[in-house]
């Protein structure tokens, strides 16, 4: 019988800072708040931490972490890459080396200045690696405009338009007008405004784009017959799984053959292997939006609909609470916060407690994916 991660861990505990454009304490030290808040709330003592997962771009460390926390000896620690498509990916390798008893209670974690921090692309010196060297000379200097290219095609190849991408915008910003915690708490948004907004990089406008945000956030893992005896009901890590399609070129994909089936269908493939049931069975998806185009992409790609489809299904409501399936209930990165994906797996457990500040009722159910475009990962939830 192939081993597998079905139902095997928990994630017991969930922690966060506020989130603002600006924060004054440092990446390390939102980190550690973020860190002890969500073993807070699993009950599990800082000295039982034996393993740290987080991501490559993570300015702080696990050797960082482990001292001030005051944790014990660890026995395990990765990082994973590319960016936001490592959210979920730091969940599956915890869940892996619990299942392994190469650890026992697992912290994942991402803190991030980008609010009043530097803008990535303004480094000259990292801009030019091997890939970069056939896009960033050419005008495409930051991710709007990589995936701007990707969303002129799809809108050129099925008839994608403006009104859909607007579909997503107003799905995340109705969440977040829920959610206290949220940068656009108390902030809706119109059509009008957002027809009418600047342009990033065409075709994509202000309100296409993720936020800018200085936060941390950290969750707890752990062995499933462990998670009965913590605070708040488990949920389960049902299927995990990180994608990588055959000539991938990040954000662009230029050389593949269908540029627009990206690294979502390869994670998708995986996910479902192993998962006792399917699409049409999840009650509410946590979907990596740093830019809108990345919902209809990823709801093909995870197999919500057909494709080309992916559009059309934001229509007549379909993202939104009570709709075919409710997305992004605190916000998504484009309302709540952009801290690299990491709150869609905060909020992915507050919905299957029960206690989202946009709750859909009974849900039981939840996909949370990480960045498409790059290299990325995905988690089926459950209770």
């Amino acid at each position: 019988m192939t081993a597998t991660l079905k139902d095997t861990t928990a994630i017991v505990g969930i922690g966060q800072t506020p989130f603002s454009r600006q924060l004054a304490a440092s990446e390390r030290r939102l980190a550690c708040q973020a860190v002890l808040a969500a073993l807070d709330d699993a009950g599990i003592s800082p000295s039982h931490v034996d393993a740290f997962a987080s991501y490559s771009m993570e300015t702080t460390d696990e050797v960082e972490i482990a001292k001030a926390i005051g944790a014990g000896d660890v026995t395990f620690f990765s990082r994973v890459g590319y960016g936001g498509g490592g959210s979920c990916a730091t969940v599956a390798h915890l869940a892996a080396a619990l299942t392994t008893g190469q650890a026992t209670v697992g912290v994942a974690w991402r803190s991030r200045k980008r609010g009043s921090g530097p803008r990535p692309w303004r480094d000259t010196r990292v801009q030019l690696p091997v890939p970069g060297q056939w896009t960033r000379p050419y005008g495409l200097l930051r991710p709007a405009d990589e995936i701007a290219m990707l969303a002129r095609r799809y809108m050129h190849e099925y008839g994608a338009t403006r009104d859909h991408f607007f579909n997503v915008a107003l799905a995340c910003r109705n969440r977040a007008n829920q959610n206290p915690a949220a940068m656009m708490y108390g902030r809706p948004l119109t059509r009008d405004t957002y027809m009418t907004s600047r342009w990033i990089s065409e075709p994509l406008c202000l309100f296409d784009n993720c936020l800018e945000t200085d936060g941390a956030l950290a969750c707890v893992v752990v062995a499933a017959e462990r998670a009965r005896d913590c605070r708040h009901r488990p949920v389960y890590v049902h299927s995990a799984a990180q994608g990588l399609p055959p000539q991938h070129h990040g954000m662009v994909n230029y050389w593949a053959d269908d540029p627009l089936a990206g690294p979502s269908w390869a994670a998708g493939r995986q996910l479902w292997k192993t998962a006792d049931f399917g699409p049409a069975d999840v009650d509410v998806a946590q979907i990596y939006d740093a830019f809108t185009p990345l919902i209809p992409l990823s709801l093909e790609g995870y197999g919500f609909c057909g494709r080309g489809e992916g559009a059309a299904f934001s229509e007549d409501g379909a993202l939104e609470l009570g709709g075919r399936l409710p997305v992004n209930t605190a916000g998504g990165g484009l309302s709540e916060a952009y801290v690299h994906g990491f709150n869609l797996i905060n909020e992915g457990v507050r919905q299957l407690r029960g206690t989202s500040t946009a709750q859909v009722p009974g849900a039981s159910t939840c996909l949370v994916t990480a960045g498409e475009g790059v290299p990325t990962s995905a988690l089926l939830l459950r209770s």
